[in-house]
Formats: C-alpha cells, structure tokens, sequence
C-alpha cells in the first residue's frame, strides 16, 4: 500500500491518503507536464476507477488538497483496492507513463 495509508479517522470511516510530492515517481509526473499534487492523483484514481475497476465507483469520495490525496468512506475494502491500484501507479514510472497515455487517448484532463 505504500506510499499510500488507509486509517480509521472515527470507527467505520476511513481516509486513504497520499502525501503529494513524496512518491518515486514525482519526476516523471512533472515530465509529462504535470504538478505531482493531490489533485493530479485524484485524476489517477478517478482514472483508474472508470477504466480498470468500475465496481468501486461510488463507494467512496475525494477531498484532495495541493499538498495530499484523500478518498474516503465507510467502505474498507473498496478504499484497499483502491490503494492497491494506486500504489501500483505511484511507485512505477512505466504505469505512469502508460496511465497519462491512456488520459490522453480518452480526452481525460487532469486537473493539477
């Protein structure tokens, strides 16, 4: 799950949270022409959703920062999926590249 973590912020809600700026692929992000921020990897999960998992839409929100992801809801499991496919994005600079790929293939704008 790293750099991604999933806490308990009051018993059955959870927030899964990025710190932005902090992943191994911060560089590449901002070679493809963007800004490495929480709003960046709100486009990446939302991304991620309607393209390779469907079933997780809706069971979950987004209040991201410039500083920090965040998606939460009482739904734990749909939150650890979702962190394990954004882990899988946020520590491998060729899922990077192939995710801003298919944004641009699709008319997807991120809005970092």
């Amino acid at each position: 799950m790293r750099p991604l973590r999933l806490v308990e912020t009051t018993p059955g809600n959870y927030s899964l949270l990025l710190d932005a700026g902090t992943t191994t692929v911060d560089e590449v992000i901002e070679e493809l022409g963007h800004e490495p921020n929480g709003y960046f990897w709100e486009g990446v999960a939302q991304l991620l959703v309607s393209t390779e998992a469907p079933d997780l839409a809706a069971r979950f929100d987004y209040d991201p920062e410039g500083g920090m992801f965040c998606a939460y809801g009482t739904d734990r499991p749909a939150l650890e999926e979702l962190a394990a496919r954004m882990a899988a994005v946020a520590t491998d600079a060729d899922r990077v590249r192939q995710l801003v790929a298919t944004a641009a293939a699709n008319g997807f704008e991120f809005d970092d």
